[in-house]
Order: C-alpha cells, then structure tokens, then sequence
C-alpha cells in the first residue's frame, strides 16, 4: 500500500521544529539519503543556516532570506552581511556562514574558466570576468594582461567605484603592461544596473586606450 506523500510544513513553532518531522523530510537527513541535487534551495540554505529560533525553523529562516533576493539565487550573492540580518534569527555568525558559502561558489566558476587555455574571442573573456563582476552592487574597472599566446598572465581591477561610475588611469594600465610585457590587454567595466549600453565617458576613456597603445607599438617598432 503506497505511502501518503510527506509535505514541508508551511509554518514551523517551537511545537513542530525539524527535529519533529519525518526524517527523510529533515535537510541533513534528506541530503544523506538522496544527495544534494534533491533537496531545494531553502532546504540547502538551512543546512548552513545550522538552526532556527523557537519560532521558526532553520528551512523557515531560509525561506525568508530567498524572499529578500526575490527568490533569485543570483540576486541572493548580491546581499551583504547586514541585509541577511534583517531576517530576525539571522546574527552575525550565520550571516558569515552564508556569505563564506556564496564567495567559494563565486571562487569556483571563476576558477573553472581559468583554464582556458587561450582567449580567443570576447565569449571567452566575459565567461572569465562574468564571475568576478555579475554580483557586484558597485561599478569596477578590470584589466586582464595576455602574452603572445592569448594566455593570461595577469589580471587586476583597476579601479573600484561607486553604483554609477569609476574612474581608471590609463597610465596604471600601460605601465602595468609594460611591467608585464604584455602583447595585448583585455579591458572591461561592470554596470551593476544591468545595462548593457557603454556610457559617453567608457566610449571615451576605450578611445584613449586604444590611442596609447598604437602609439607604444609605434614607438616599439622603430626603437
């Protein structure tokens, strides 16, 4: 005879914690059982979470913390340590948990596409920098140095500014390049806005770059 589906409680008290429910239904348990792709992503922030209050269970406290970022794991990364506090149960320490979670996740994409053996094409440079620039709440300039090969043997950020603009000097840039010996570089800029439109000032600041290293390849060549 088949077994009646187990659902989450809607809303856990000090009466109905975790430890009350059906153990394949517990994050900790569940995930032992079935393994993490089964378990949903408040079940996983509660596992970090570690436990609720008397009020609320740890999945309770996970839920809340999803609905500050709309729900969106991507917008979740984007929350800072005192955004997660808003959510009552949620103190420093656990709050340090999650951020230290989202950061070696963002670390490993990164890492990943470190790999490449070359850079080819601009695909292949926004999947090194989308890593690094797609949570951020502020605006960064990033230079990524290549030798002959396309391979990278540097990369940096510039600048660091605010939600609407940075500013970057392009002397940094060329003397780091040089420092480098580097045969091409690679430049970007983040709009934490999301559009995709380059600003009057990037087209300019582009033109600039691109004006001084003609004339160091120039000066290259005839010395």
């Amino acid at each position: 005879m088949k077994q009646p589906l187990r659902r989450l409680p809607e809303k856990t008290n000090a009466t109905s914690g975790i430890k009350q429910w059906a153990e394949d239904d517990r994050p900790r348990e569940k995930l032992m059982q079935k393994g993490q792709s089964a378990l949903s992503d408040a079940e996983l922030l509660a596992i970090l979470i570690q436990n609720g209050t008397r009020e609320k269970s740890a999945v309770d406290l996970a839920r809340e913390i999803l609905a500050l970022a709309g729900n969106q794991l991507h917008r979740l990364a984007r929350l800072n340590l005192n955004d997660f506090q808003q959510v009552k149960g949620i103190g420093p320490a656990k709050a340090i948990t999650l951020l230290a979670a989202l950061e070696l996740g963002r670390r490993r994409r990164s890492e990943s596409v470190q790999e490449l053996e070359s850079v080819r094409d601009s695909r292949a440079i926004a999947a090194i920098l989308t890593p690094i620039m797609q949570d951020l709440t502020h605006e960064i300039f990033y230079v990524l140095y290549l030798n002959r090969a396309n391979k990278i043997i540097h990369q940096e950020m510039i600048s660091k500014g605010g939600v609407e603009s940075t500013v970057a000097d392009v002397r940094i840039i060329m003397k780091n390049a040089l420092s480098h010996l580097a045969s091409s570089i690679c430049i970007a800029h983040n709009h934490p806005s999301g559009n995709l439109q380059p600003s009057v000032l990037t087209k300019y600041f582009r033109n600039i770059i691109i004006f001084v290293l003609t004339k160091i390849f120039i000066l290259w060549q005839h010395r």
